[in-house]
């Protein structure tokens, strides 16, 4: 089988495909000033404890504070100069805390705060404040977990810290997964002096950026190939690869074409992300439909045709729901409680292997879930953890057209798509100039960054006039 990673880097944003024959797995987008701040470790101050609410809100210099479970400072020093033991009945306003982001702010929500620090490596995650480790669960084998806690079991570091052995690190080396802990002890040592220096609130440490989490977290042996499009994100990722993943570097490409994504028929997957309809080979269809509380997904036979029983038809449709569902739940990022409406099915023994299957399509997924079963109706609940702002949260708003009932691409969004959409039409074209007219605020987001157009008057040696034309839909792009 064929996997690929596919980065298109731009000015305006950086996107992530990761496809496998063809087929979208996941998809992932970062904008510079929608970049996530997960896995960010700062020096913070707490704002205010709440014990009513068993939490304490911590100022980490940034718009909204943080939200701390008082439970986890036990484990917090009292001072980042003096490590100290702190009881509940202790924690103080004004007392400074290391606290590393575990999940983004929501709406009004600020960011969710764990004192339970930990970087990641290839294969690799060092919780410095921790004494006990642990592997990866999706690590199945006995033998391989026996090798592998018996390596670590001869590591020797100056100071006692827990490692938690990564999924990536099954059948690697003794020397890898050595100098993997020995980078990570490194690198922890240094933060320690940073947030010994620094005043709260200030960052400490901050993740790495979408390209370099996707390689460090997805660039695995089964990966064929990585492909970007831009020569210094290209060297930017030769640099890395070469000082933490030197032995795949070979598989790194640099494409030279216009369009990467169009190239590899991954523009038009990703448009089909934000449907609510996803048909299946089948003919039988999903209807995904993310609410307030909760995401509910139901499965229809649509034009499903075999000439079987109902109860073989219910069992076969299912089946493949099941799988595409837990494709789904990946390229949506989808997260908190999910509802899942499968067709009726009588015979227990169909529920019972149909759970199986979703478990085994599910067990891919690097975000934790737990389900709690399927009922005689074929309802399955479940809950997925969601960490970072979906696709759809970066790409759309509230649709002014509608009320707020339906949904829009954003005018930053649009912009960017247009210029894309530029590029194609004028692609095997020789025009001198051309023009592109747009709704008045896409117009405005192009204007914000006149670099991107002119690097398209320069590339295709040719004048472009952006018209706005306020009677113009939104979502509107016309060229002439």
């Amino acid at each position: 089988m064929s996997k690929e990673i596919l980065i298109n880097s731009e000015t305006q944003e950086k996107r992530v495909a990761i496809v496998q024959d063809g087929l979208l797995l996941e998809f992932h987008i970062e904008r510079p000033q929608d970049r996530t701040i997960v896995g960010n470790i700062y020096k913070g101050r707490i704002e205010a404890v709440m014990p009513s609410i068993g939490a304490a809100f911590v100022d980490i210099g940034l718009p909204k504070n943080g939200f701390l479970y008082l439970s986890e400072i036990e484990s917090a020093y009292e001072s980042i100069e003096a490590p100290a033991q702190t009881p509940i009945k202790e924690v103080k306003k004004g007392q400074e805390v290391l606290v590393q982001v575990v999940k983004e702010s929501f709406g009004t929500k600020g960011p969710r705060l764990s004192t339970q620090i930990g970087l990641a490596g290839r294969y690799l995650v060092i919780m410095p404040l921790e004494k006990q480790g642990g592997i990866s669960r999706r690590i199945e084998n006995e033998v391989e977990r026996r090798r592998l806690r018996d390596i670590f079991k001869k590591l020797k570091l100056p100071d006692p810290v827990g490692f938690i052995v990564r999924t990536a690190a099954s059948g690697r080396s003794e020397q890898e997964l050595i100098r993997d802990a020995q980078f990570l002890y490194k690198l922890w040592k240094r933060l320690e002096k940073v947030a010994q220096e620094k005043k709260a609130p200030s960052l400490v440490y901050e993740e790495y950026d979408l390209a370099l989490r996707a390689i460090r977290d997805s660039f695995t042996e089964d990966v064929t190939k990585l492909i970007v499009d831009s020569k210094p994100e290209f060297y930017r990722i030769q640099h890395f690869m070469r000082t933490f993943l030197s032995y795949l570097c070979k598989k790194v490409e640099l494409y030279r074409g216009d369009d990467l994504f169009g190239a590899k028929d991954v523009e038009k997957q990703i448009n089909h992300i934000f449907e609510s309809h996803v048909y299946m080979k089948s003919k039988a269809y999903l209807i995904i439909e993310p609410t307030e509380g909760l995401v509910v997904i139901d499965v229809n036979s649509g034009g499903f045709k075999k000439k079987v029983n109902q109860e073989e038809m219910a069992f076969k449709v299912n089946a493949e729901a099941a799988v595409e569902i837990a494709r789904q739940l990946v390229l949506r990022d989808l997260g908190g409680i999910i509802v899942i409406d499968f067709i009726d099915m009588e015979r227990e023994s169909h529920r019972r292997e149909l759970l199986n299957i979703l478990k085994n399509a599910l067990s891919g997924d690097r975000a934790k879930y737990d389900i709690l079963g399927i009922s005689k109706f074929g309802i399955v609940e479940m809950t997925r953890e969601r960490i970072h702002k979906t696709v759809q949260m970066l790409s759309f708003h509230p649709c002014p057209y509608c009320k707020g009932k339906g949904k829009l691409r954003s005018p930053q969004t649009l912009g960017i798509f247009a210029l894309k959409e530029l590029k194609r039409y004028l692609k095997g074209k020789t025009l001198k100039q051309a023009s592109l007219t747009l709704a008045p605020p896409v117009i405005d987001e192009i204007l914000k960054d006149k670099e991107a157009l002119r690097a398209i008057e320069h590339k295709y040696r040719i004048k472009i006039n952006l018209i706005s034309n306020p009677a113009a839909h939104l979502e509107d792009i016309k060229f002439s």
